[in-house]
């Protein structure tokens, strides 16, 4: 093999071993998953999920979301109707911290994101927490890593995928689901 080749040669297996390096660094959230509860990876796809509404909540900005089975479900008037959620419905609740938009600063945007939660409906699976799964994953900006949410958080998480349900019975009667279906 001439010199020119083997030289080129090399670069390519350096460049293609840091490469790999770096593929393996970076976190895959989806292999994530609550001790004794949910995944990230049962909601997979979850960023291109339809808006359900928007919120504030302490110094944290959220979007909810909701797959299309919890849309049709909202659309067809659940939960004022007063029927619960159809096994299948998932929700996910984006927080971040908030920034004044640099373009225009009378305006609040989101900045860097604080966790994500996740909600399923599951009837089997979680009898025991009025038929939803829940999850907290919490993101750390420096390392571009999430974590599962701990009881040390605020509020405090446990290792299950009950650790929601106790914050959500006081809306058992709109089937553990606070968020309304945002008009438009």
């Amino acid at each position: 093999m001439p010199h020119a080749s083997r030289q080129g040669f090399r670069i390519i297996t350096v460049v293609l071993v840091f490469a790999r390096a770096l593929a393996i660094s970076a976190q895959d959230k989806y292999t994530l998953k609550v001790p004794n509860g949910l995944a990230f990876s049962e909601f997979k796809g979850y960023e291109a999920w339809q808006v359900v509404s928007i919120s504030q909540h302490g110094p944290l900005v959220a979007a909810i979301l909701a797959n299309p089975v919890m849309i049709k479900a909202y659309l067809a008037g659940v939960p004022g109707n007063g029927r619960p959620f159809p096994d299948g419905a998932k929700m996910a609740k984006i927080h971040w911290n908030p920034r004044k938009m640099e373009t225009f600063p009378a305006a609040t945007v989101p900045g860097t994101q604080h966790d994500v939660d996740f909600m399923v409906k599951d009837s089997k699976r979680f009898a025991g927490s009025g038929g939803w799964g829940y999850a907290v994953f919490d993101y750390d900006a420096a390392s571009d890593k999430f974590t599962p949410g701990t009881t040390a958080d605020k509020p405090p998480q446990g290792n299950d995928a009950k650790c929601g349900y106790a914050c959500h019975t006081r809306v058992k009667t709109r089937d553990y689901v606070f968020t309304d279906y945002g008009h438009r």
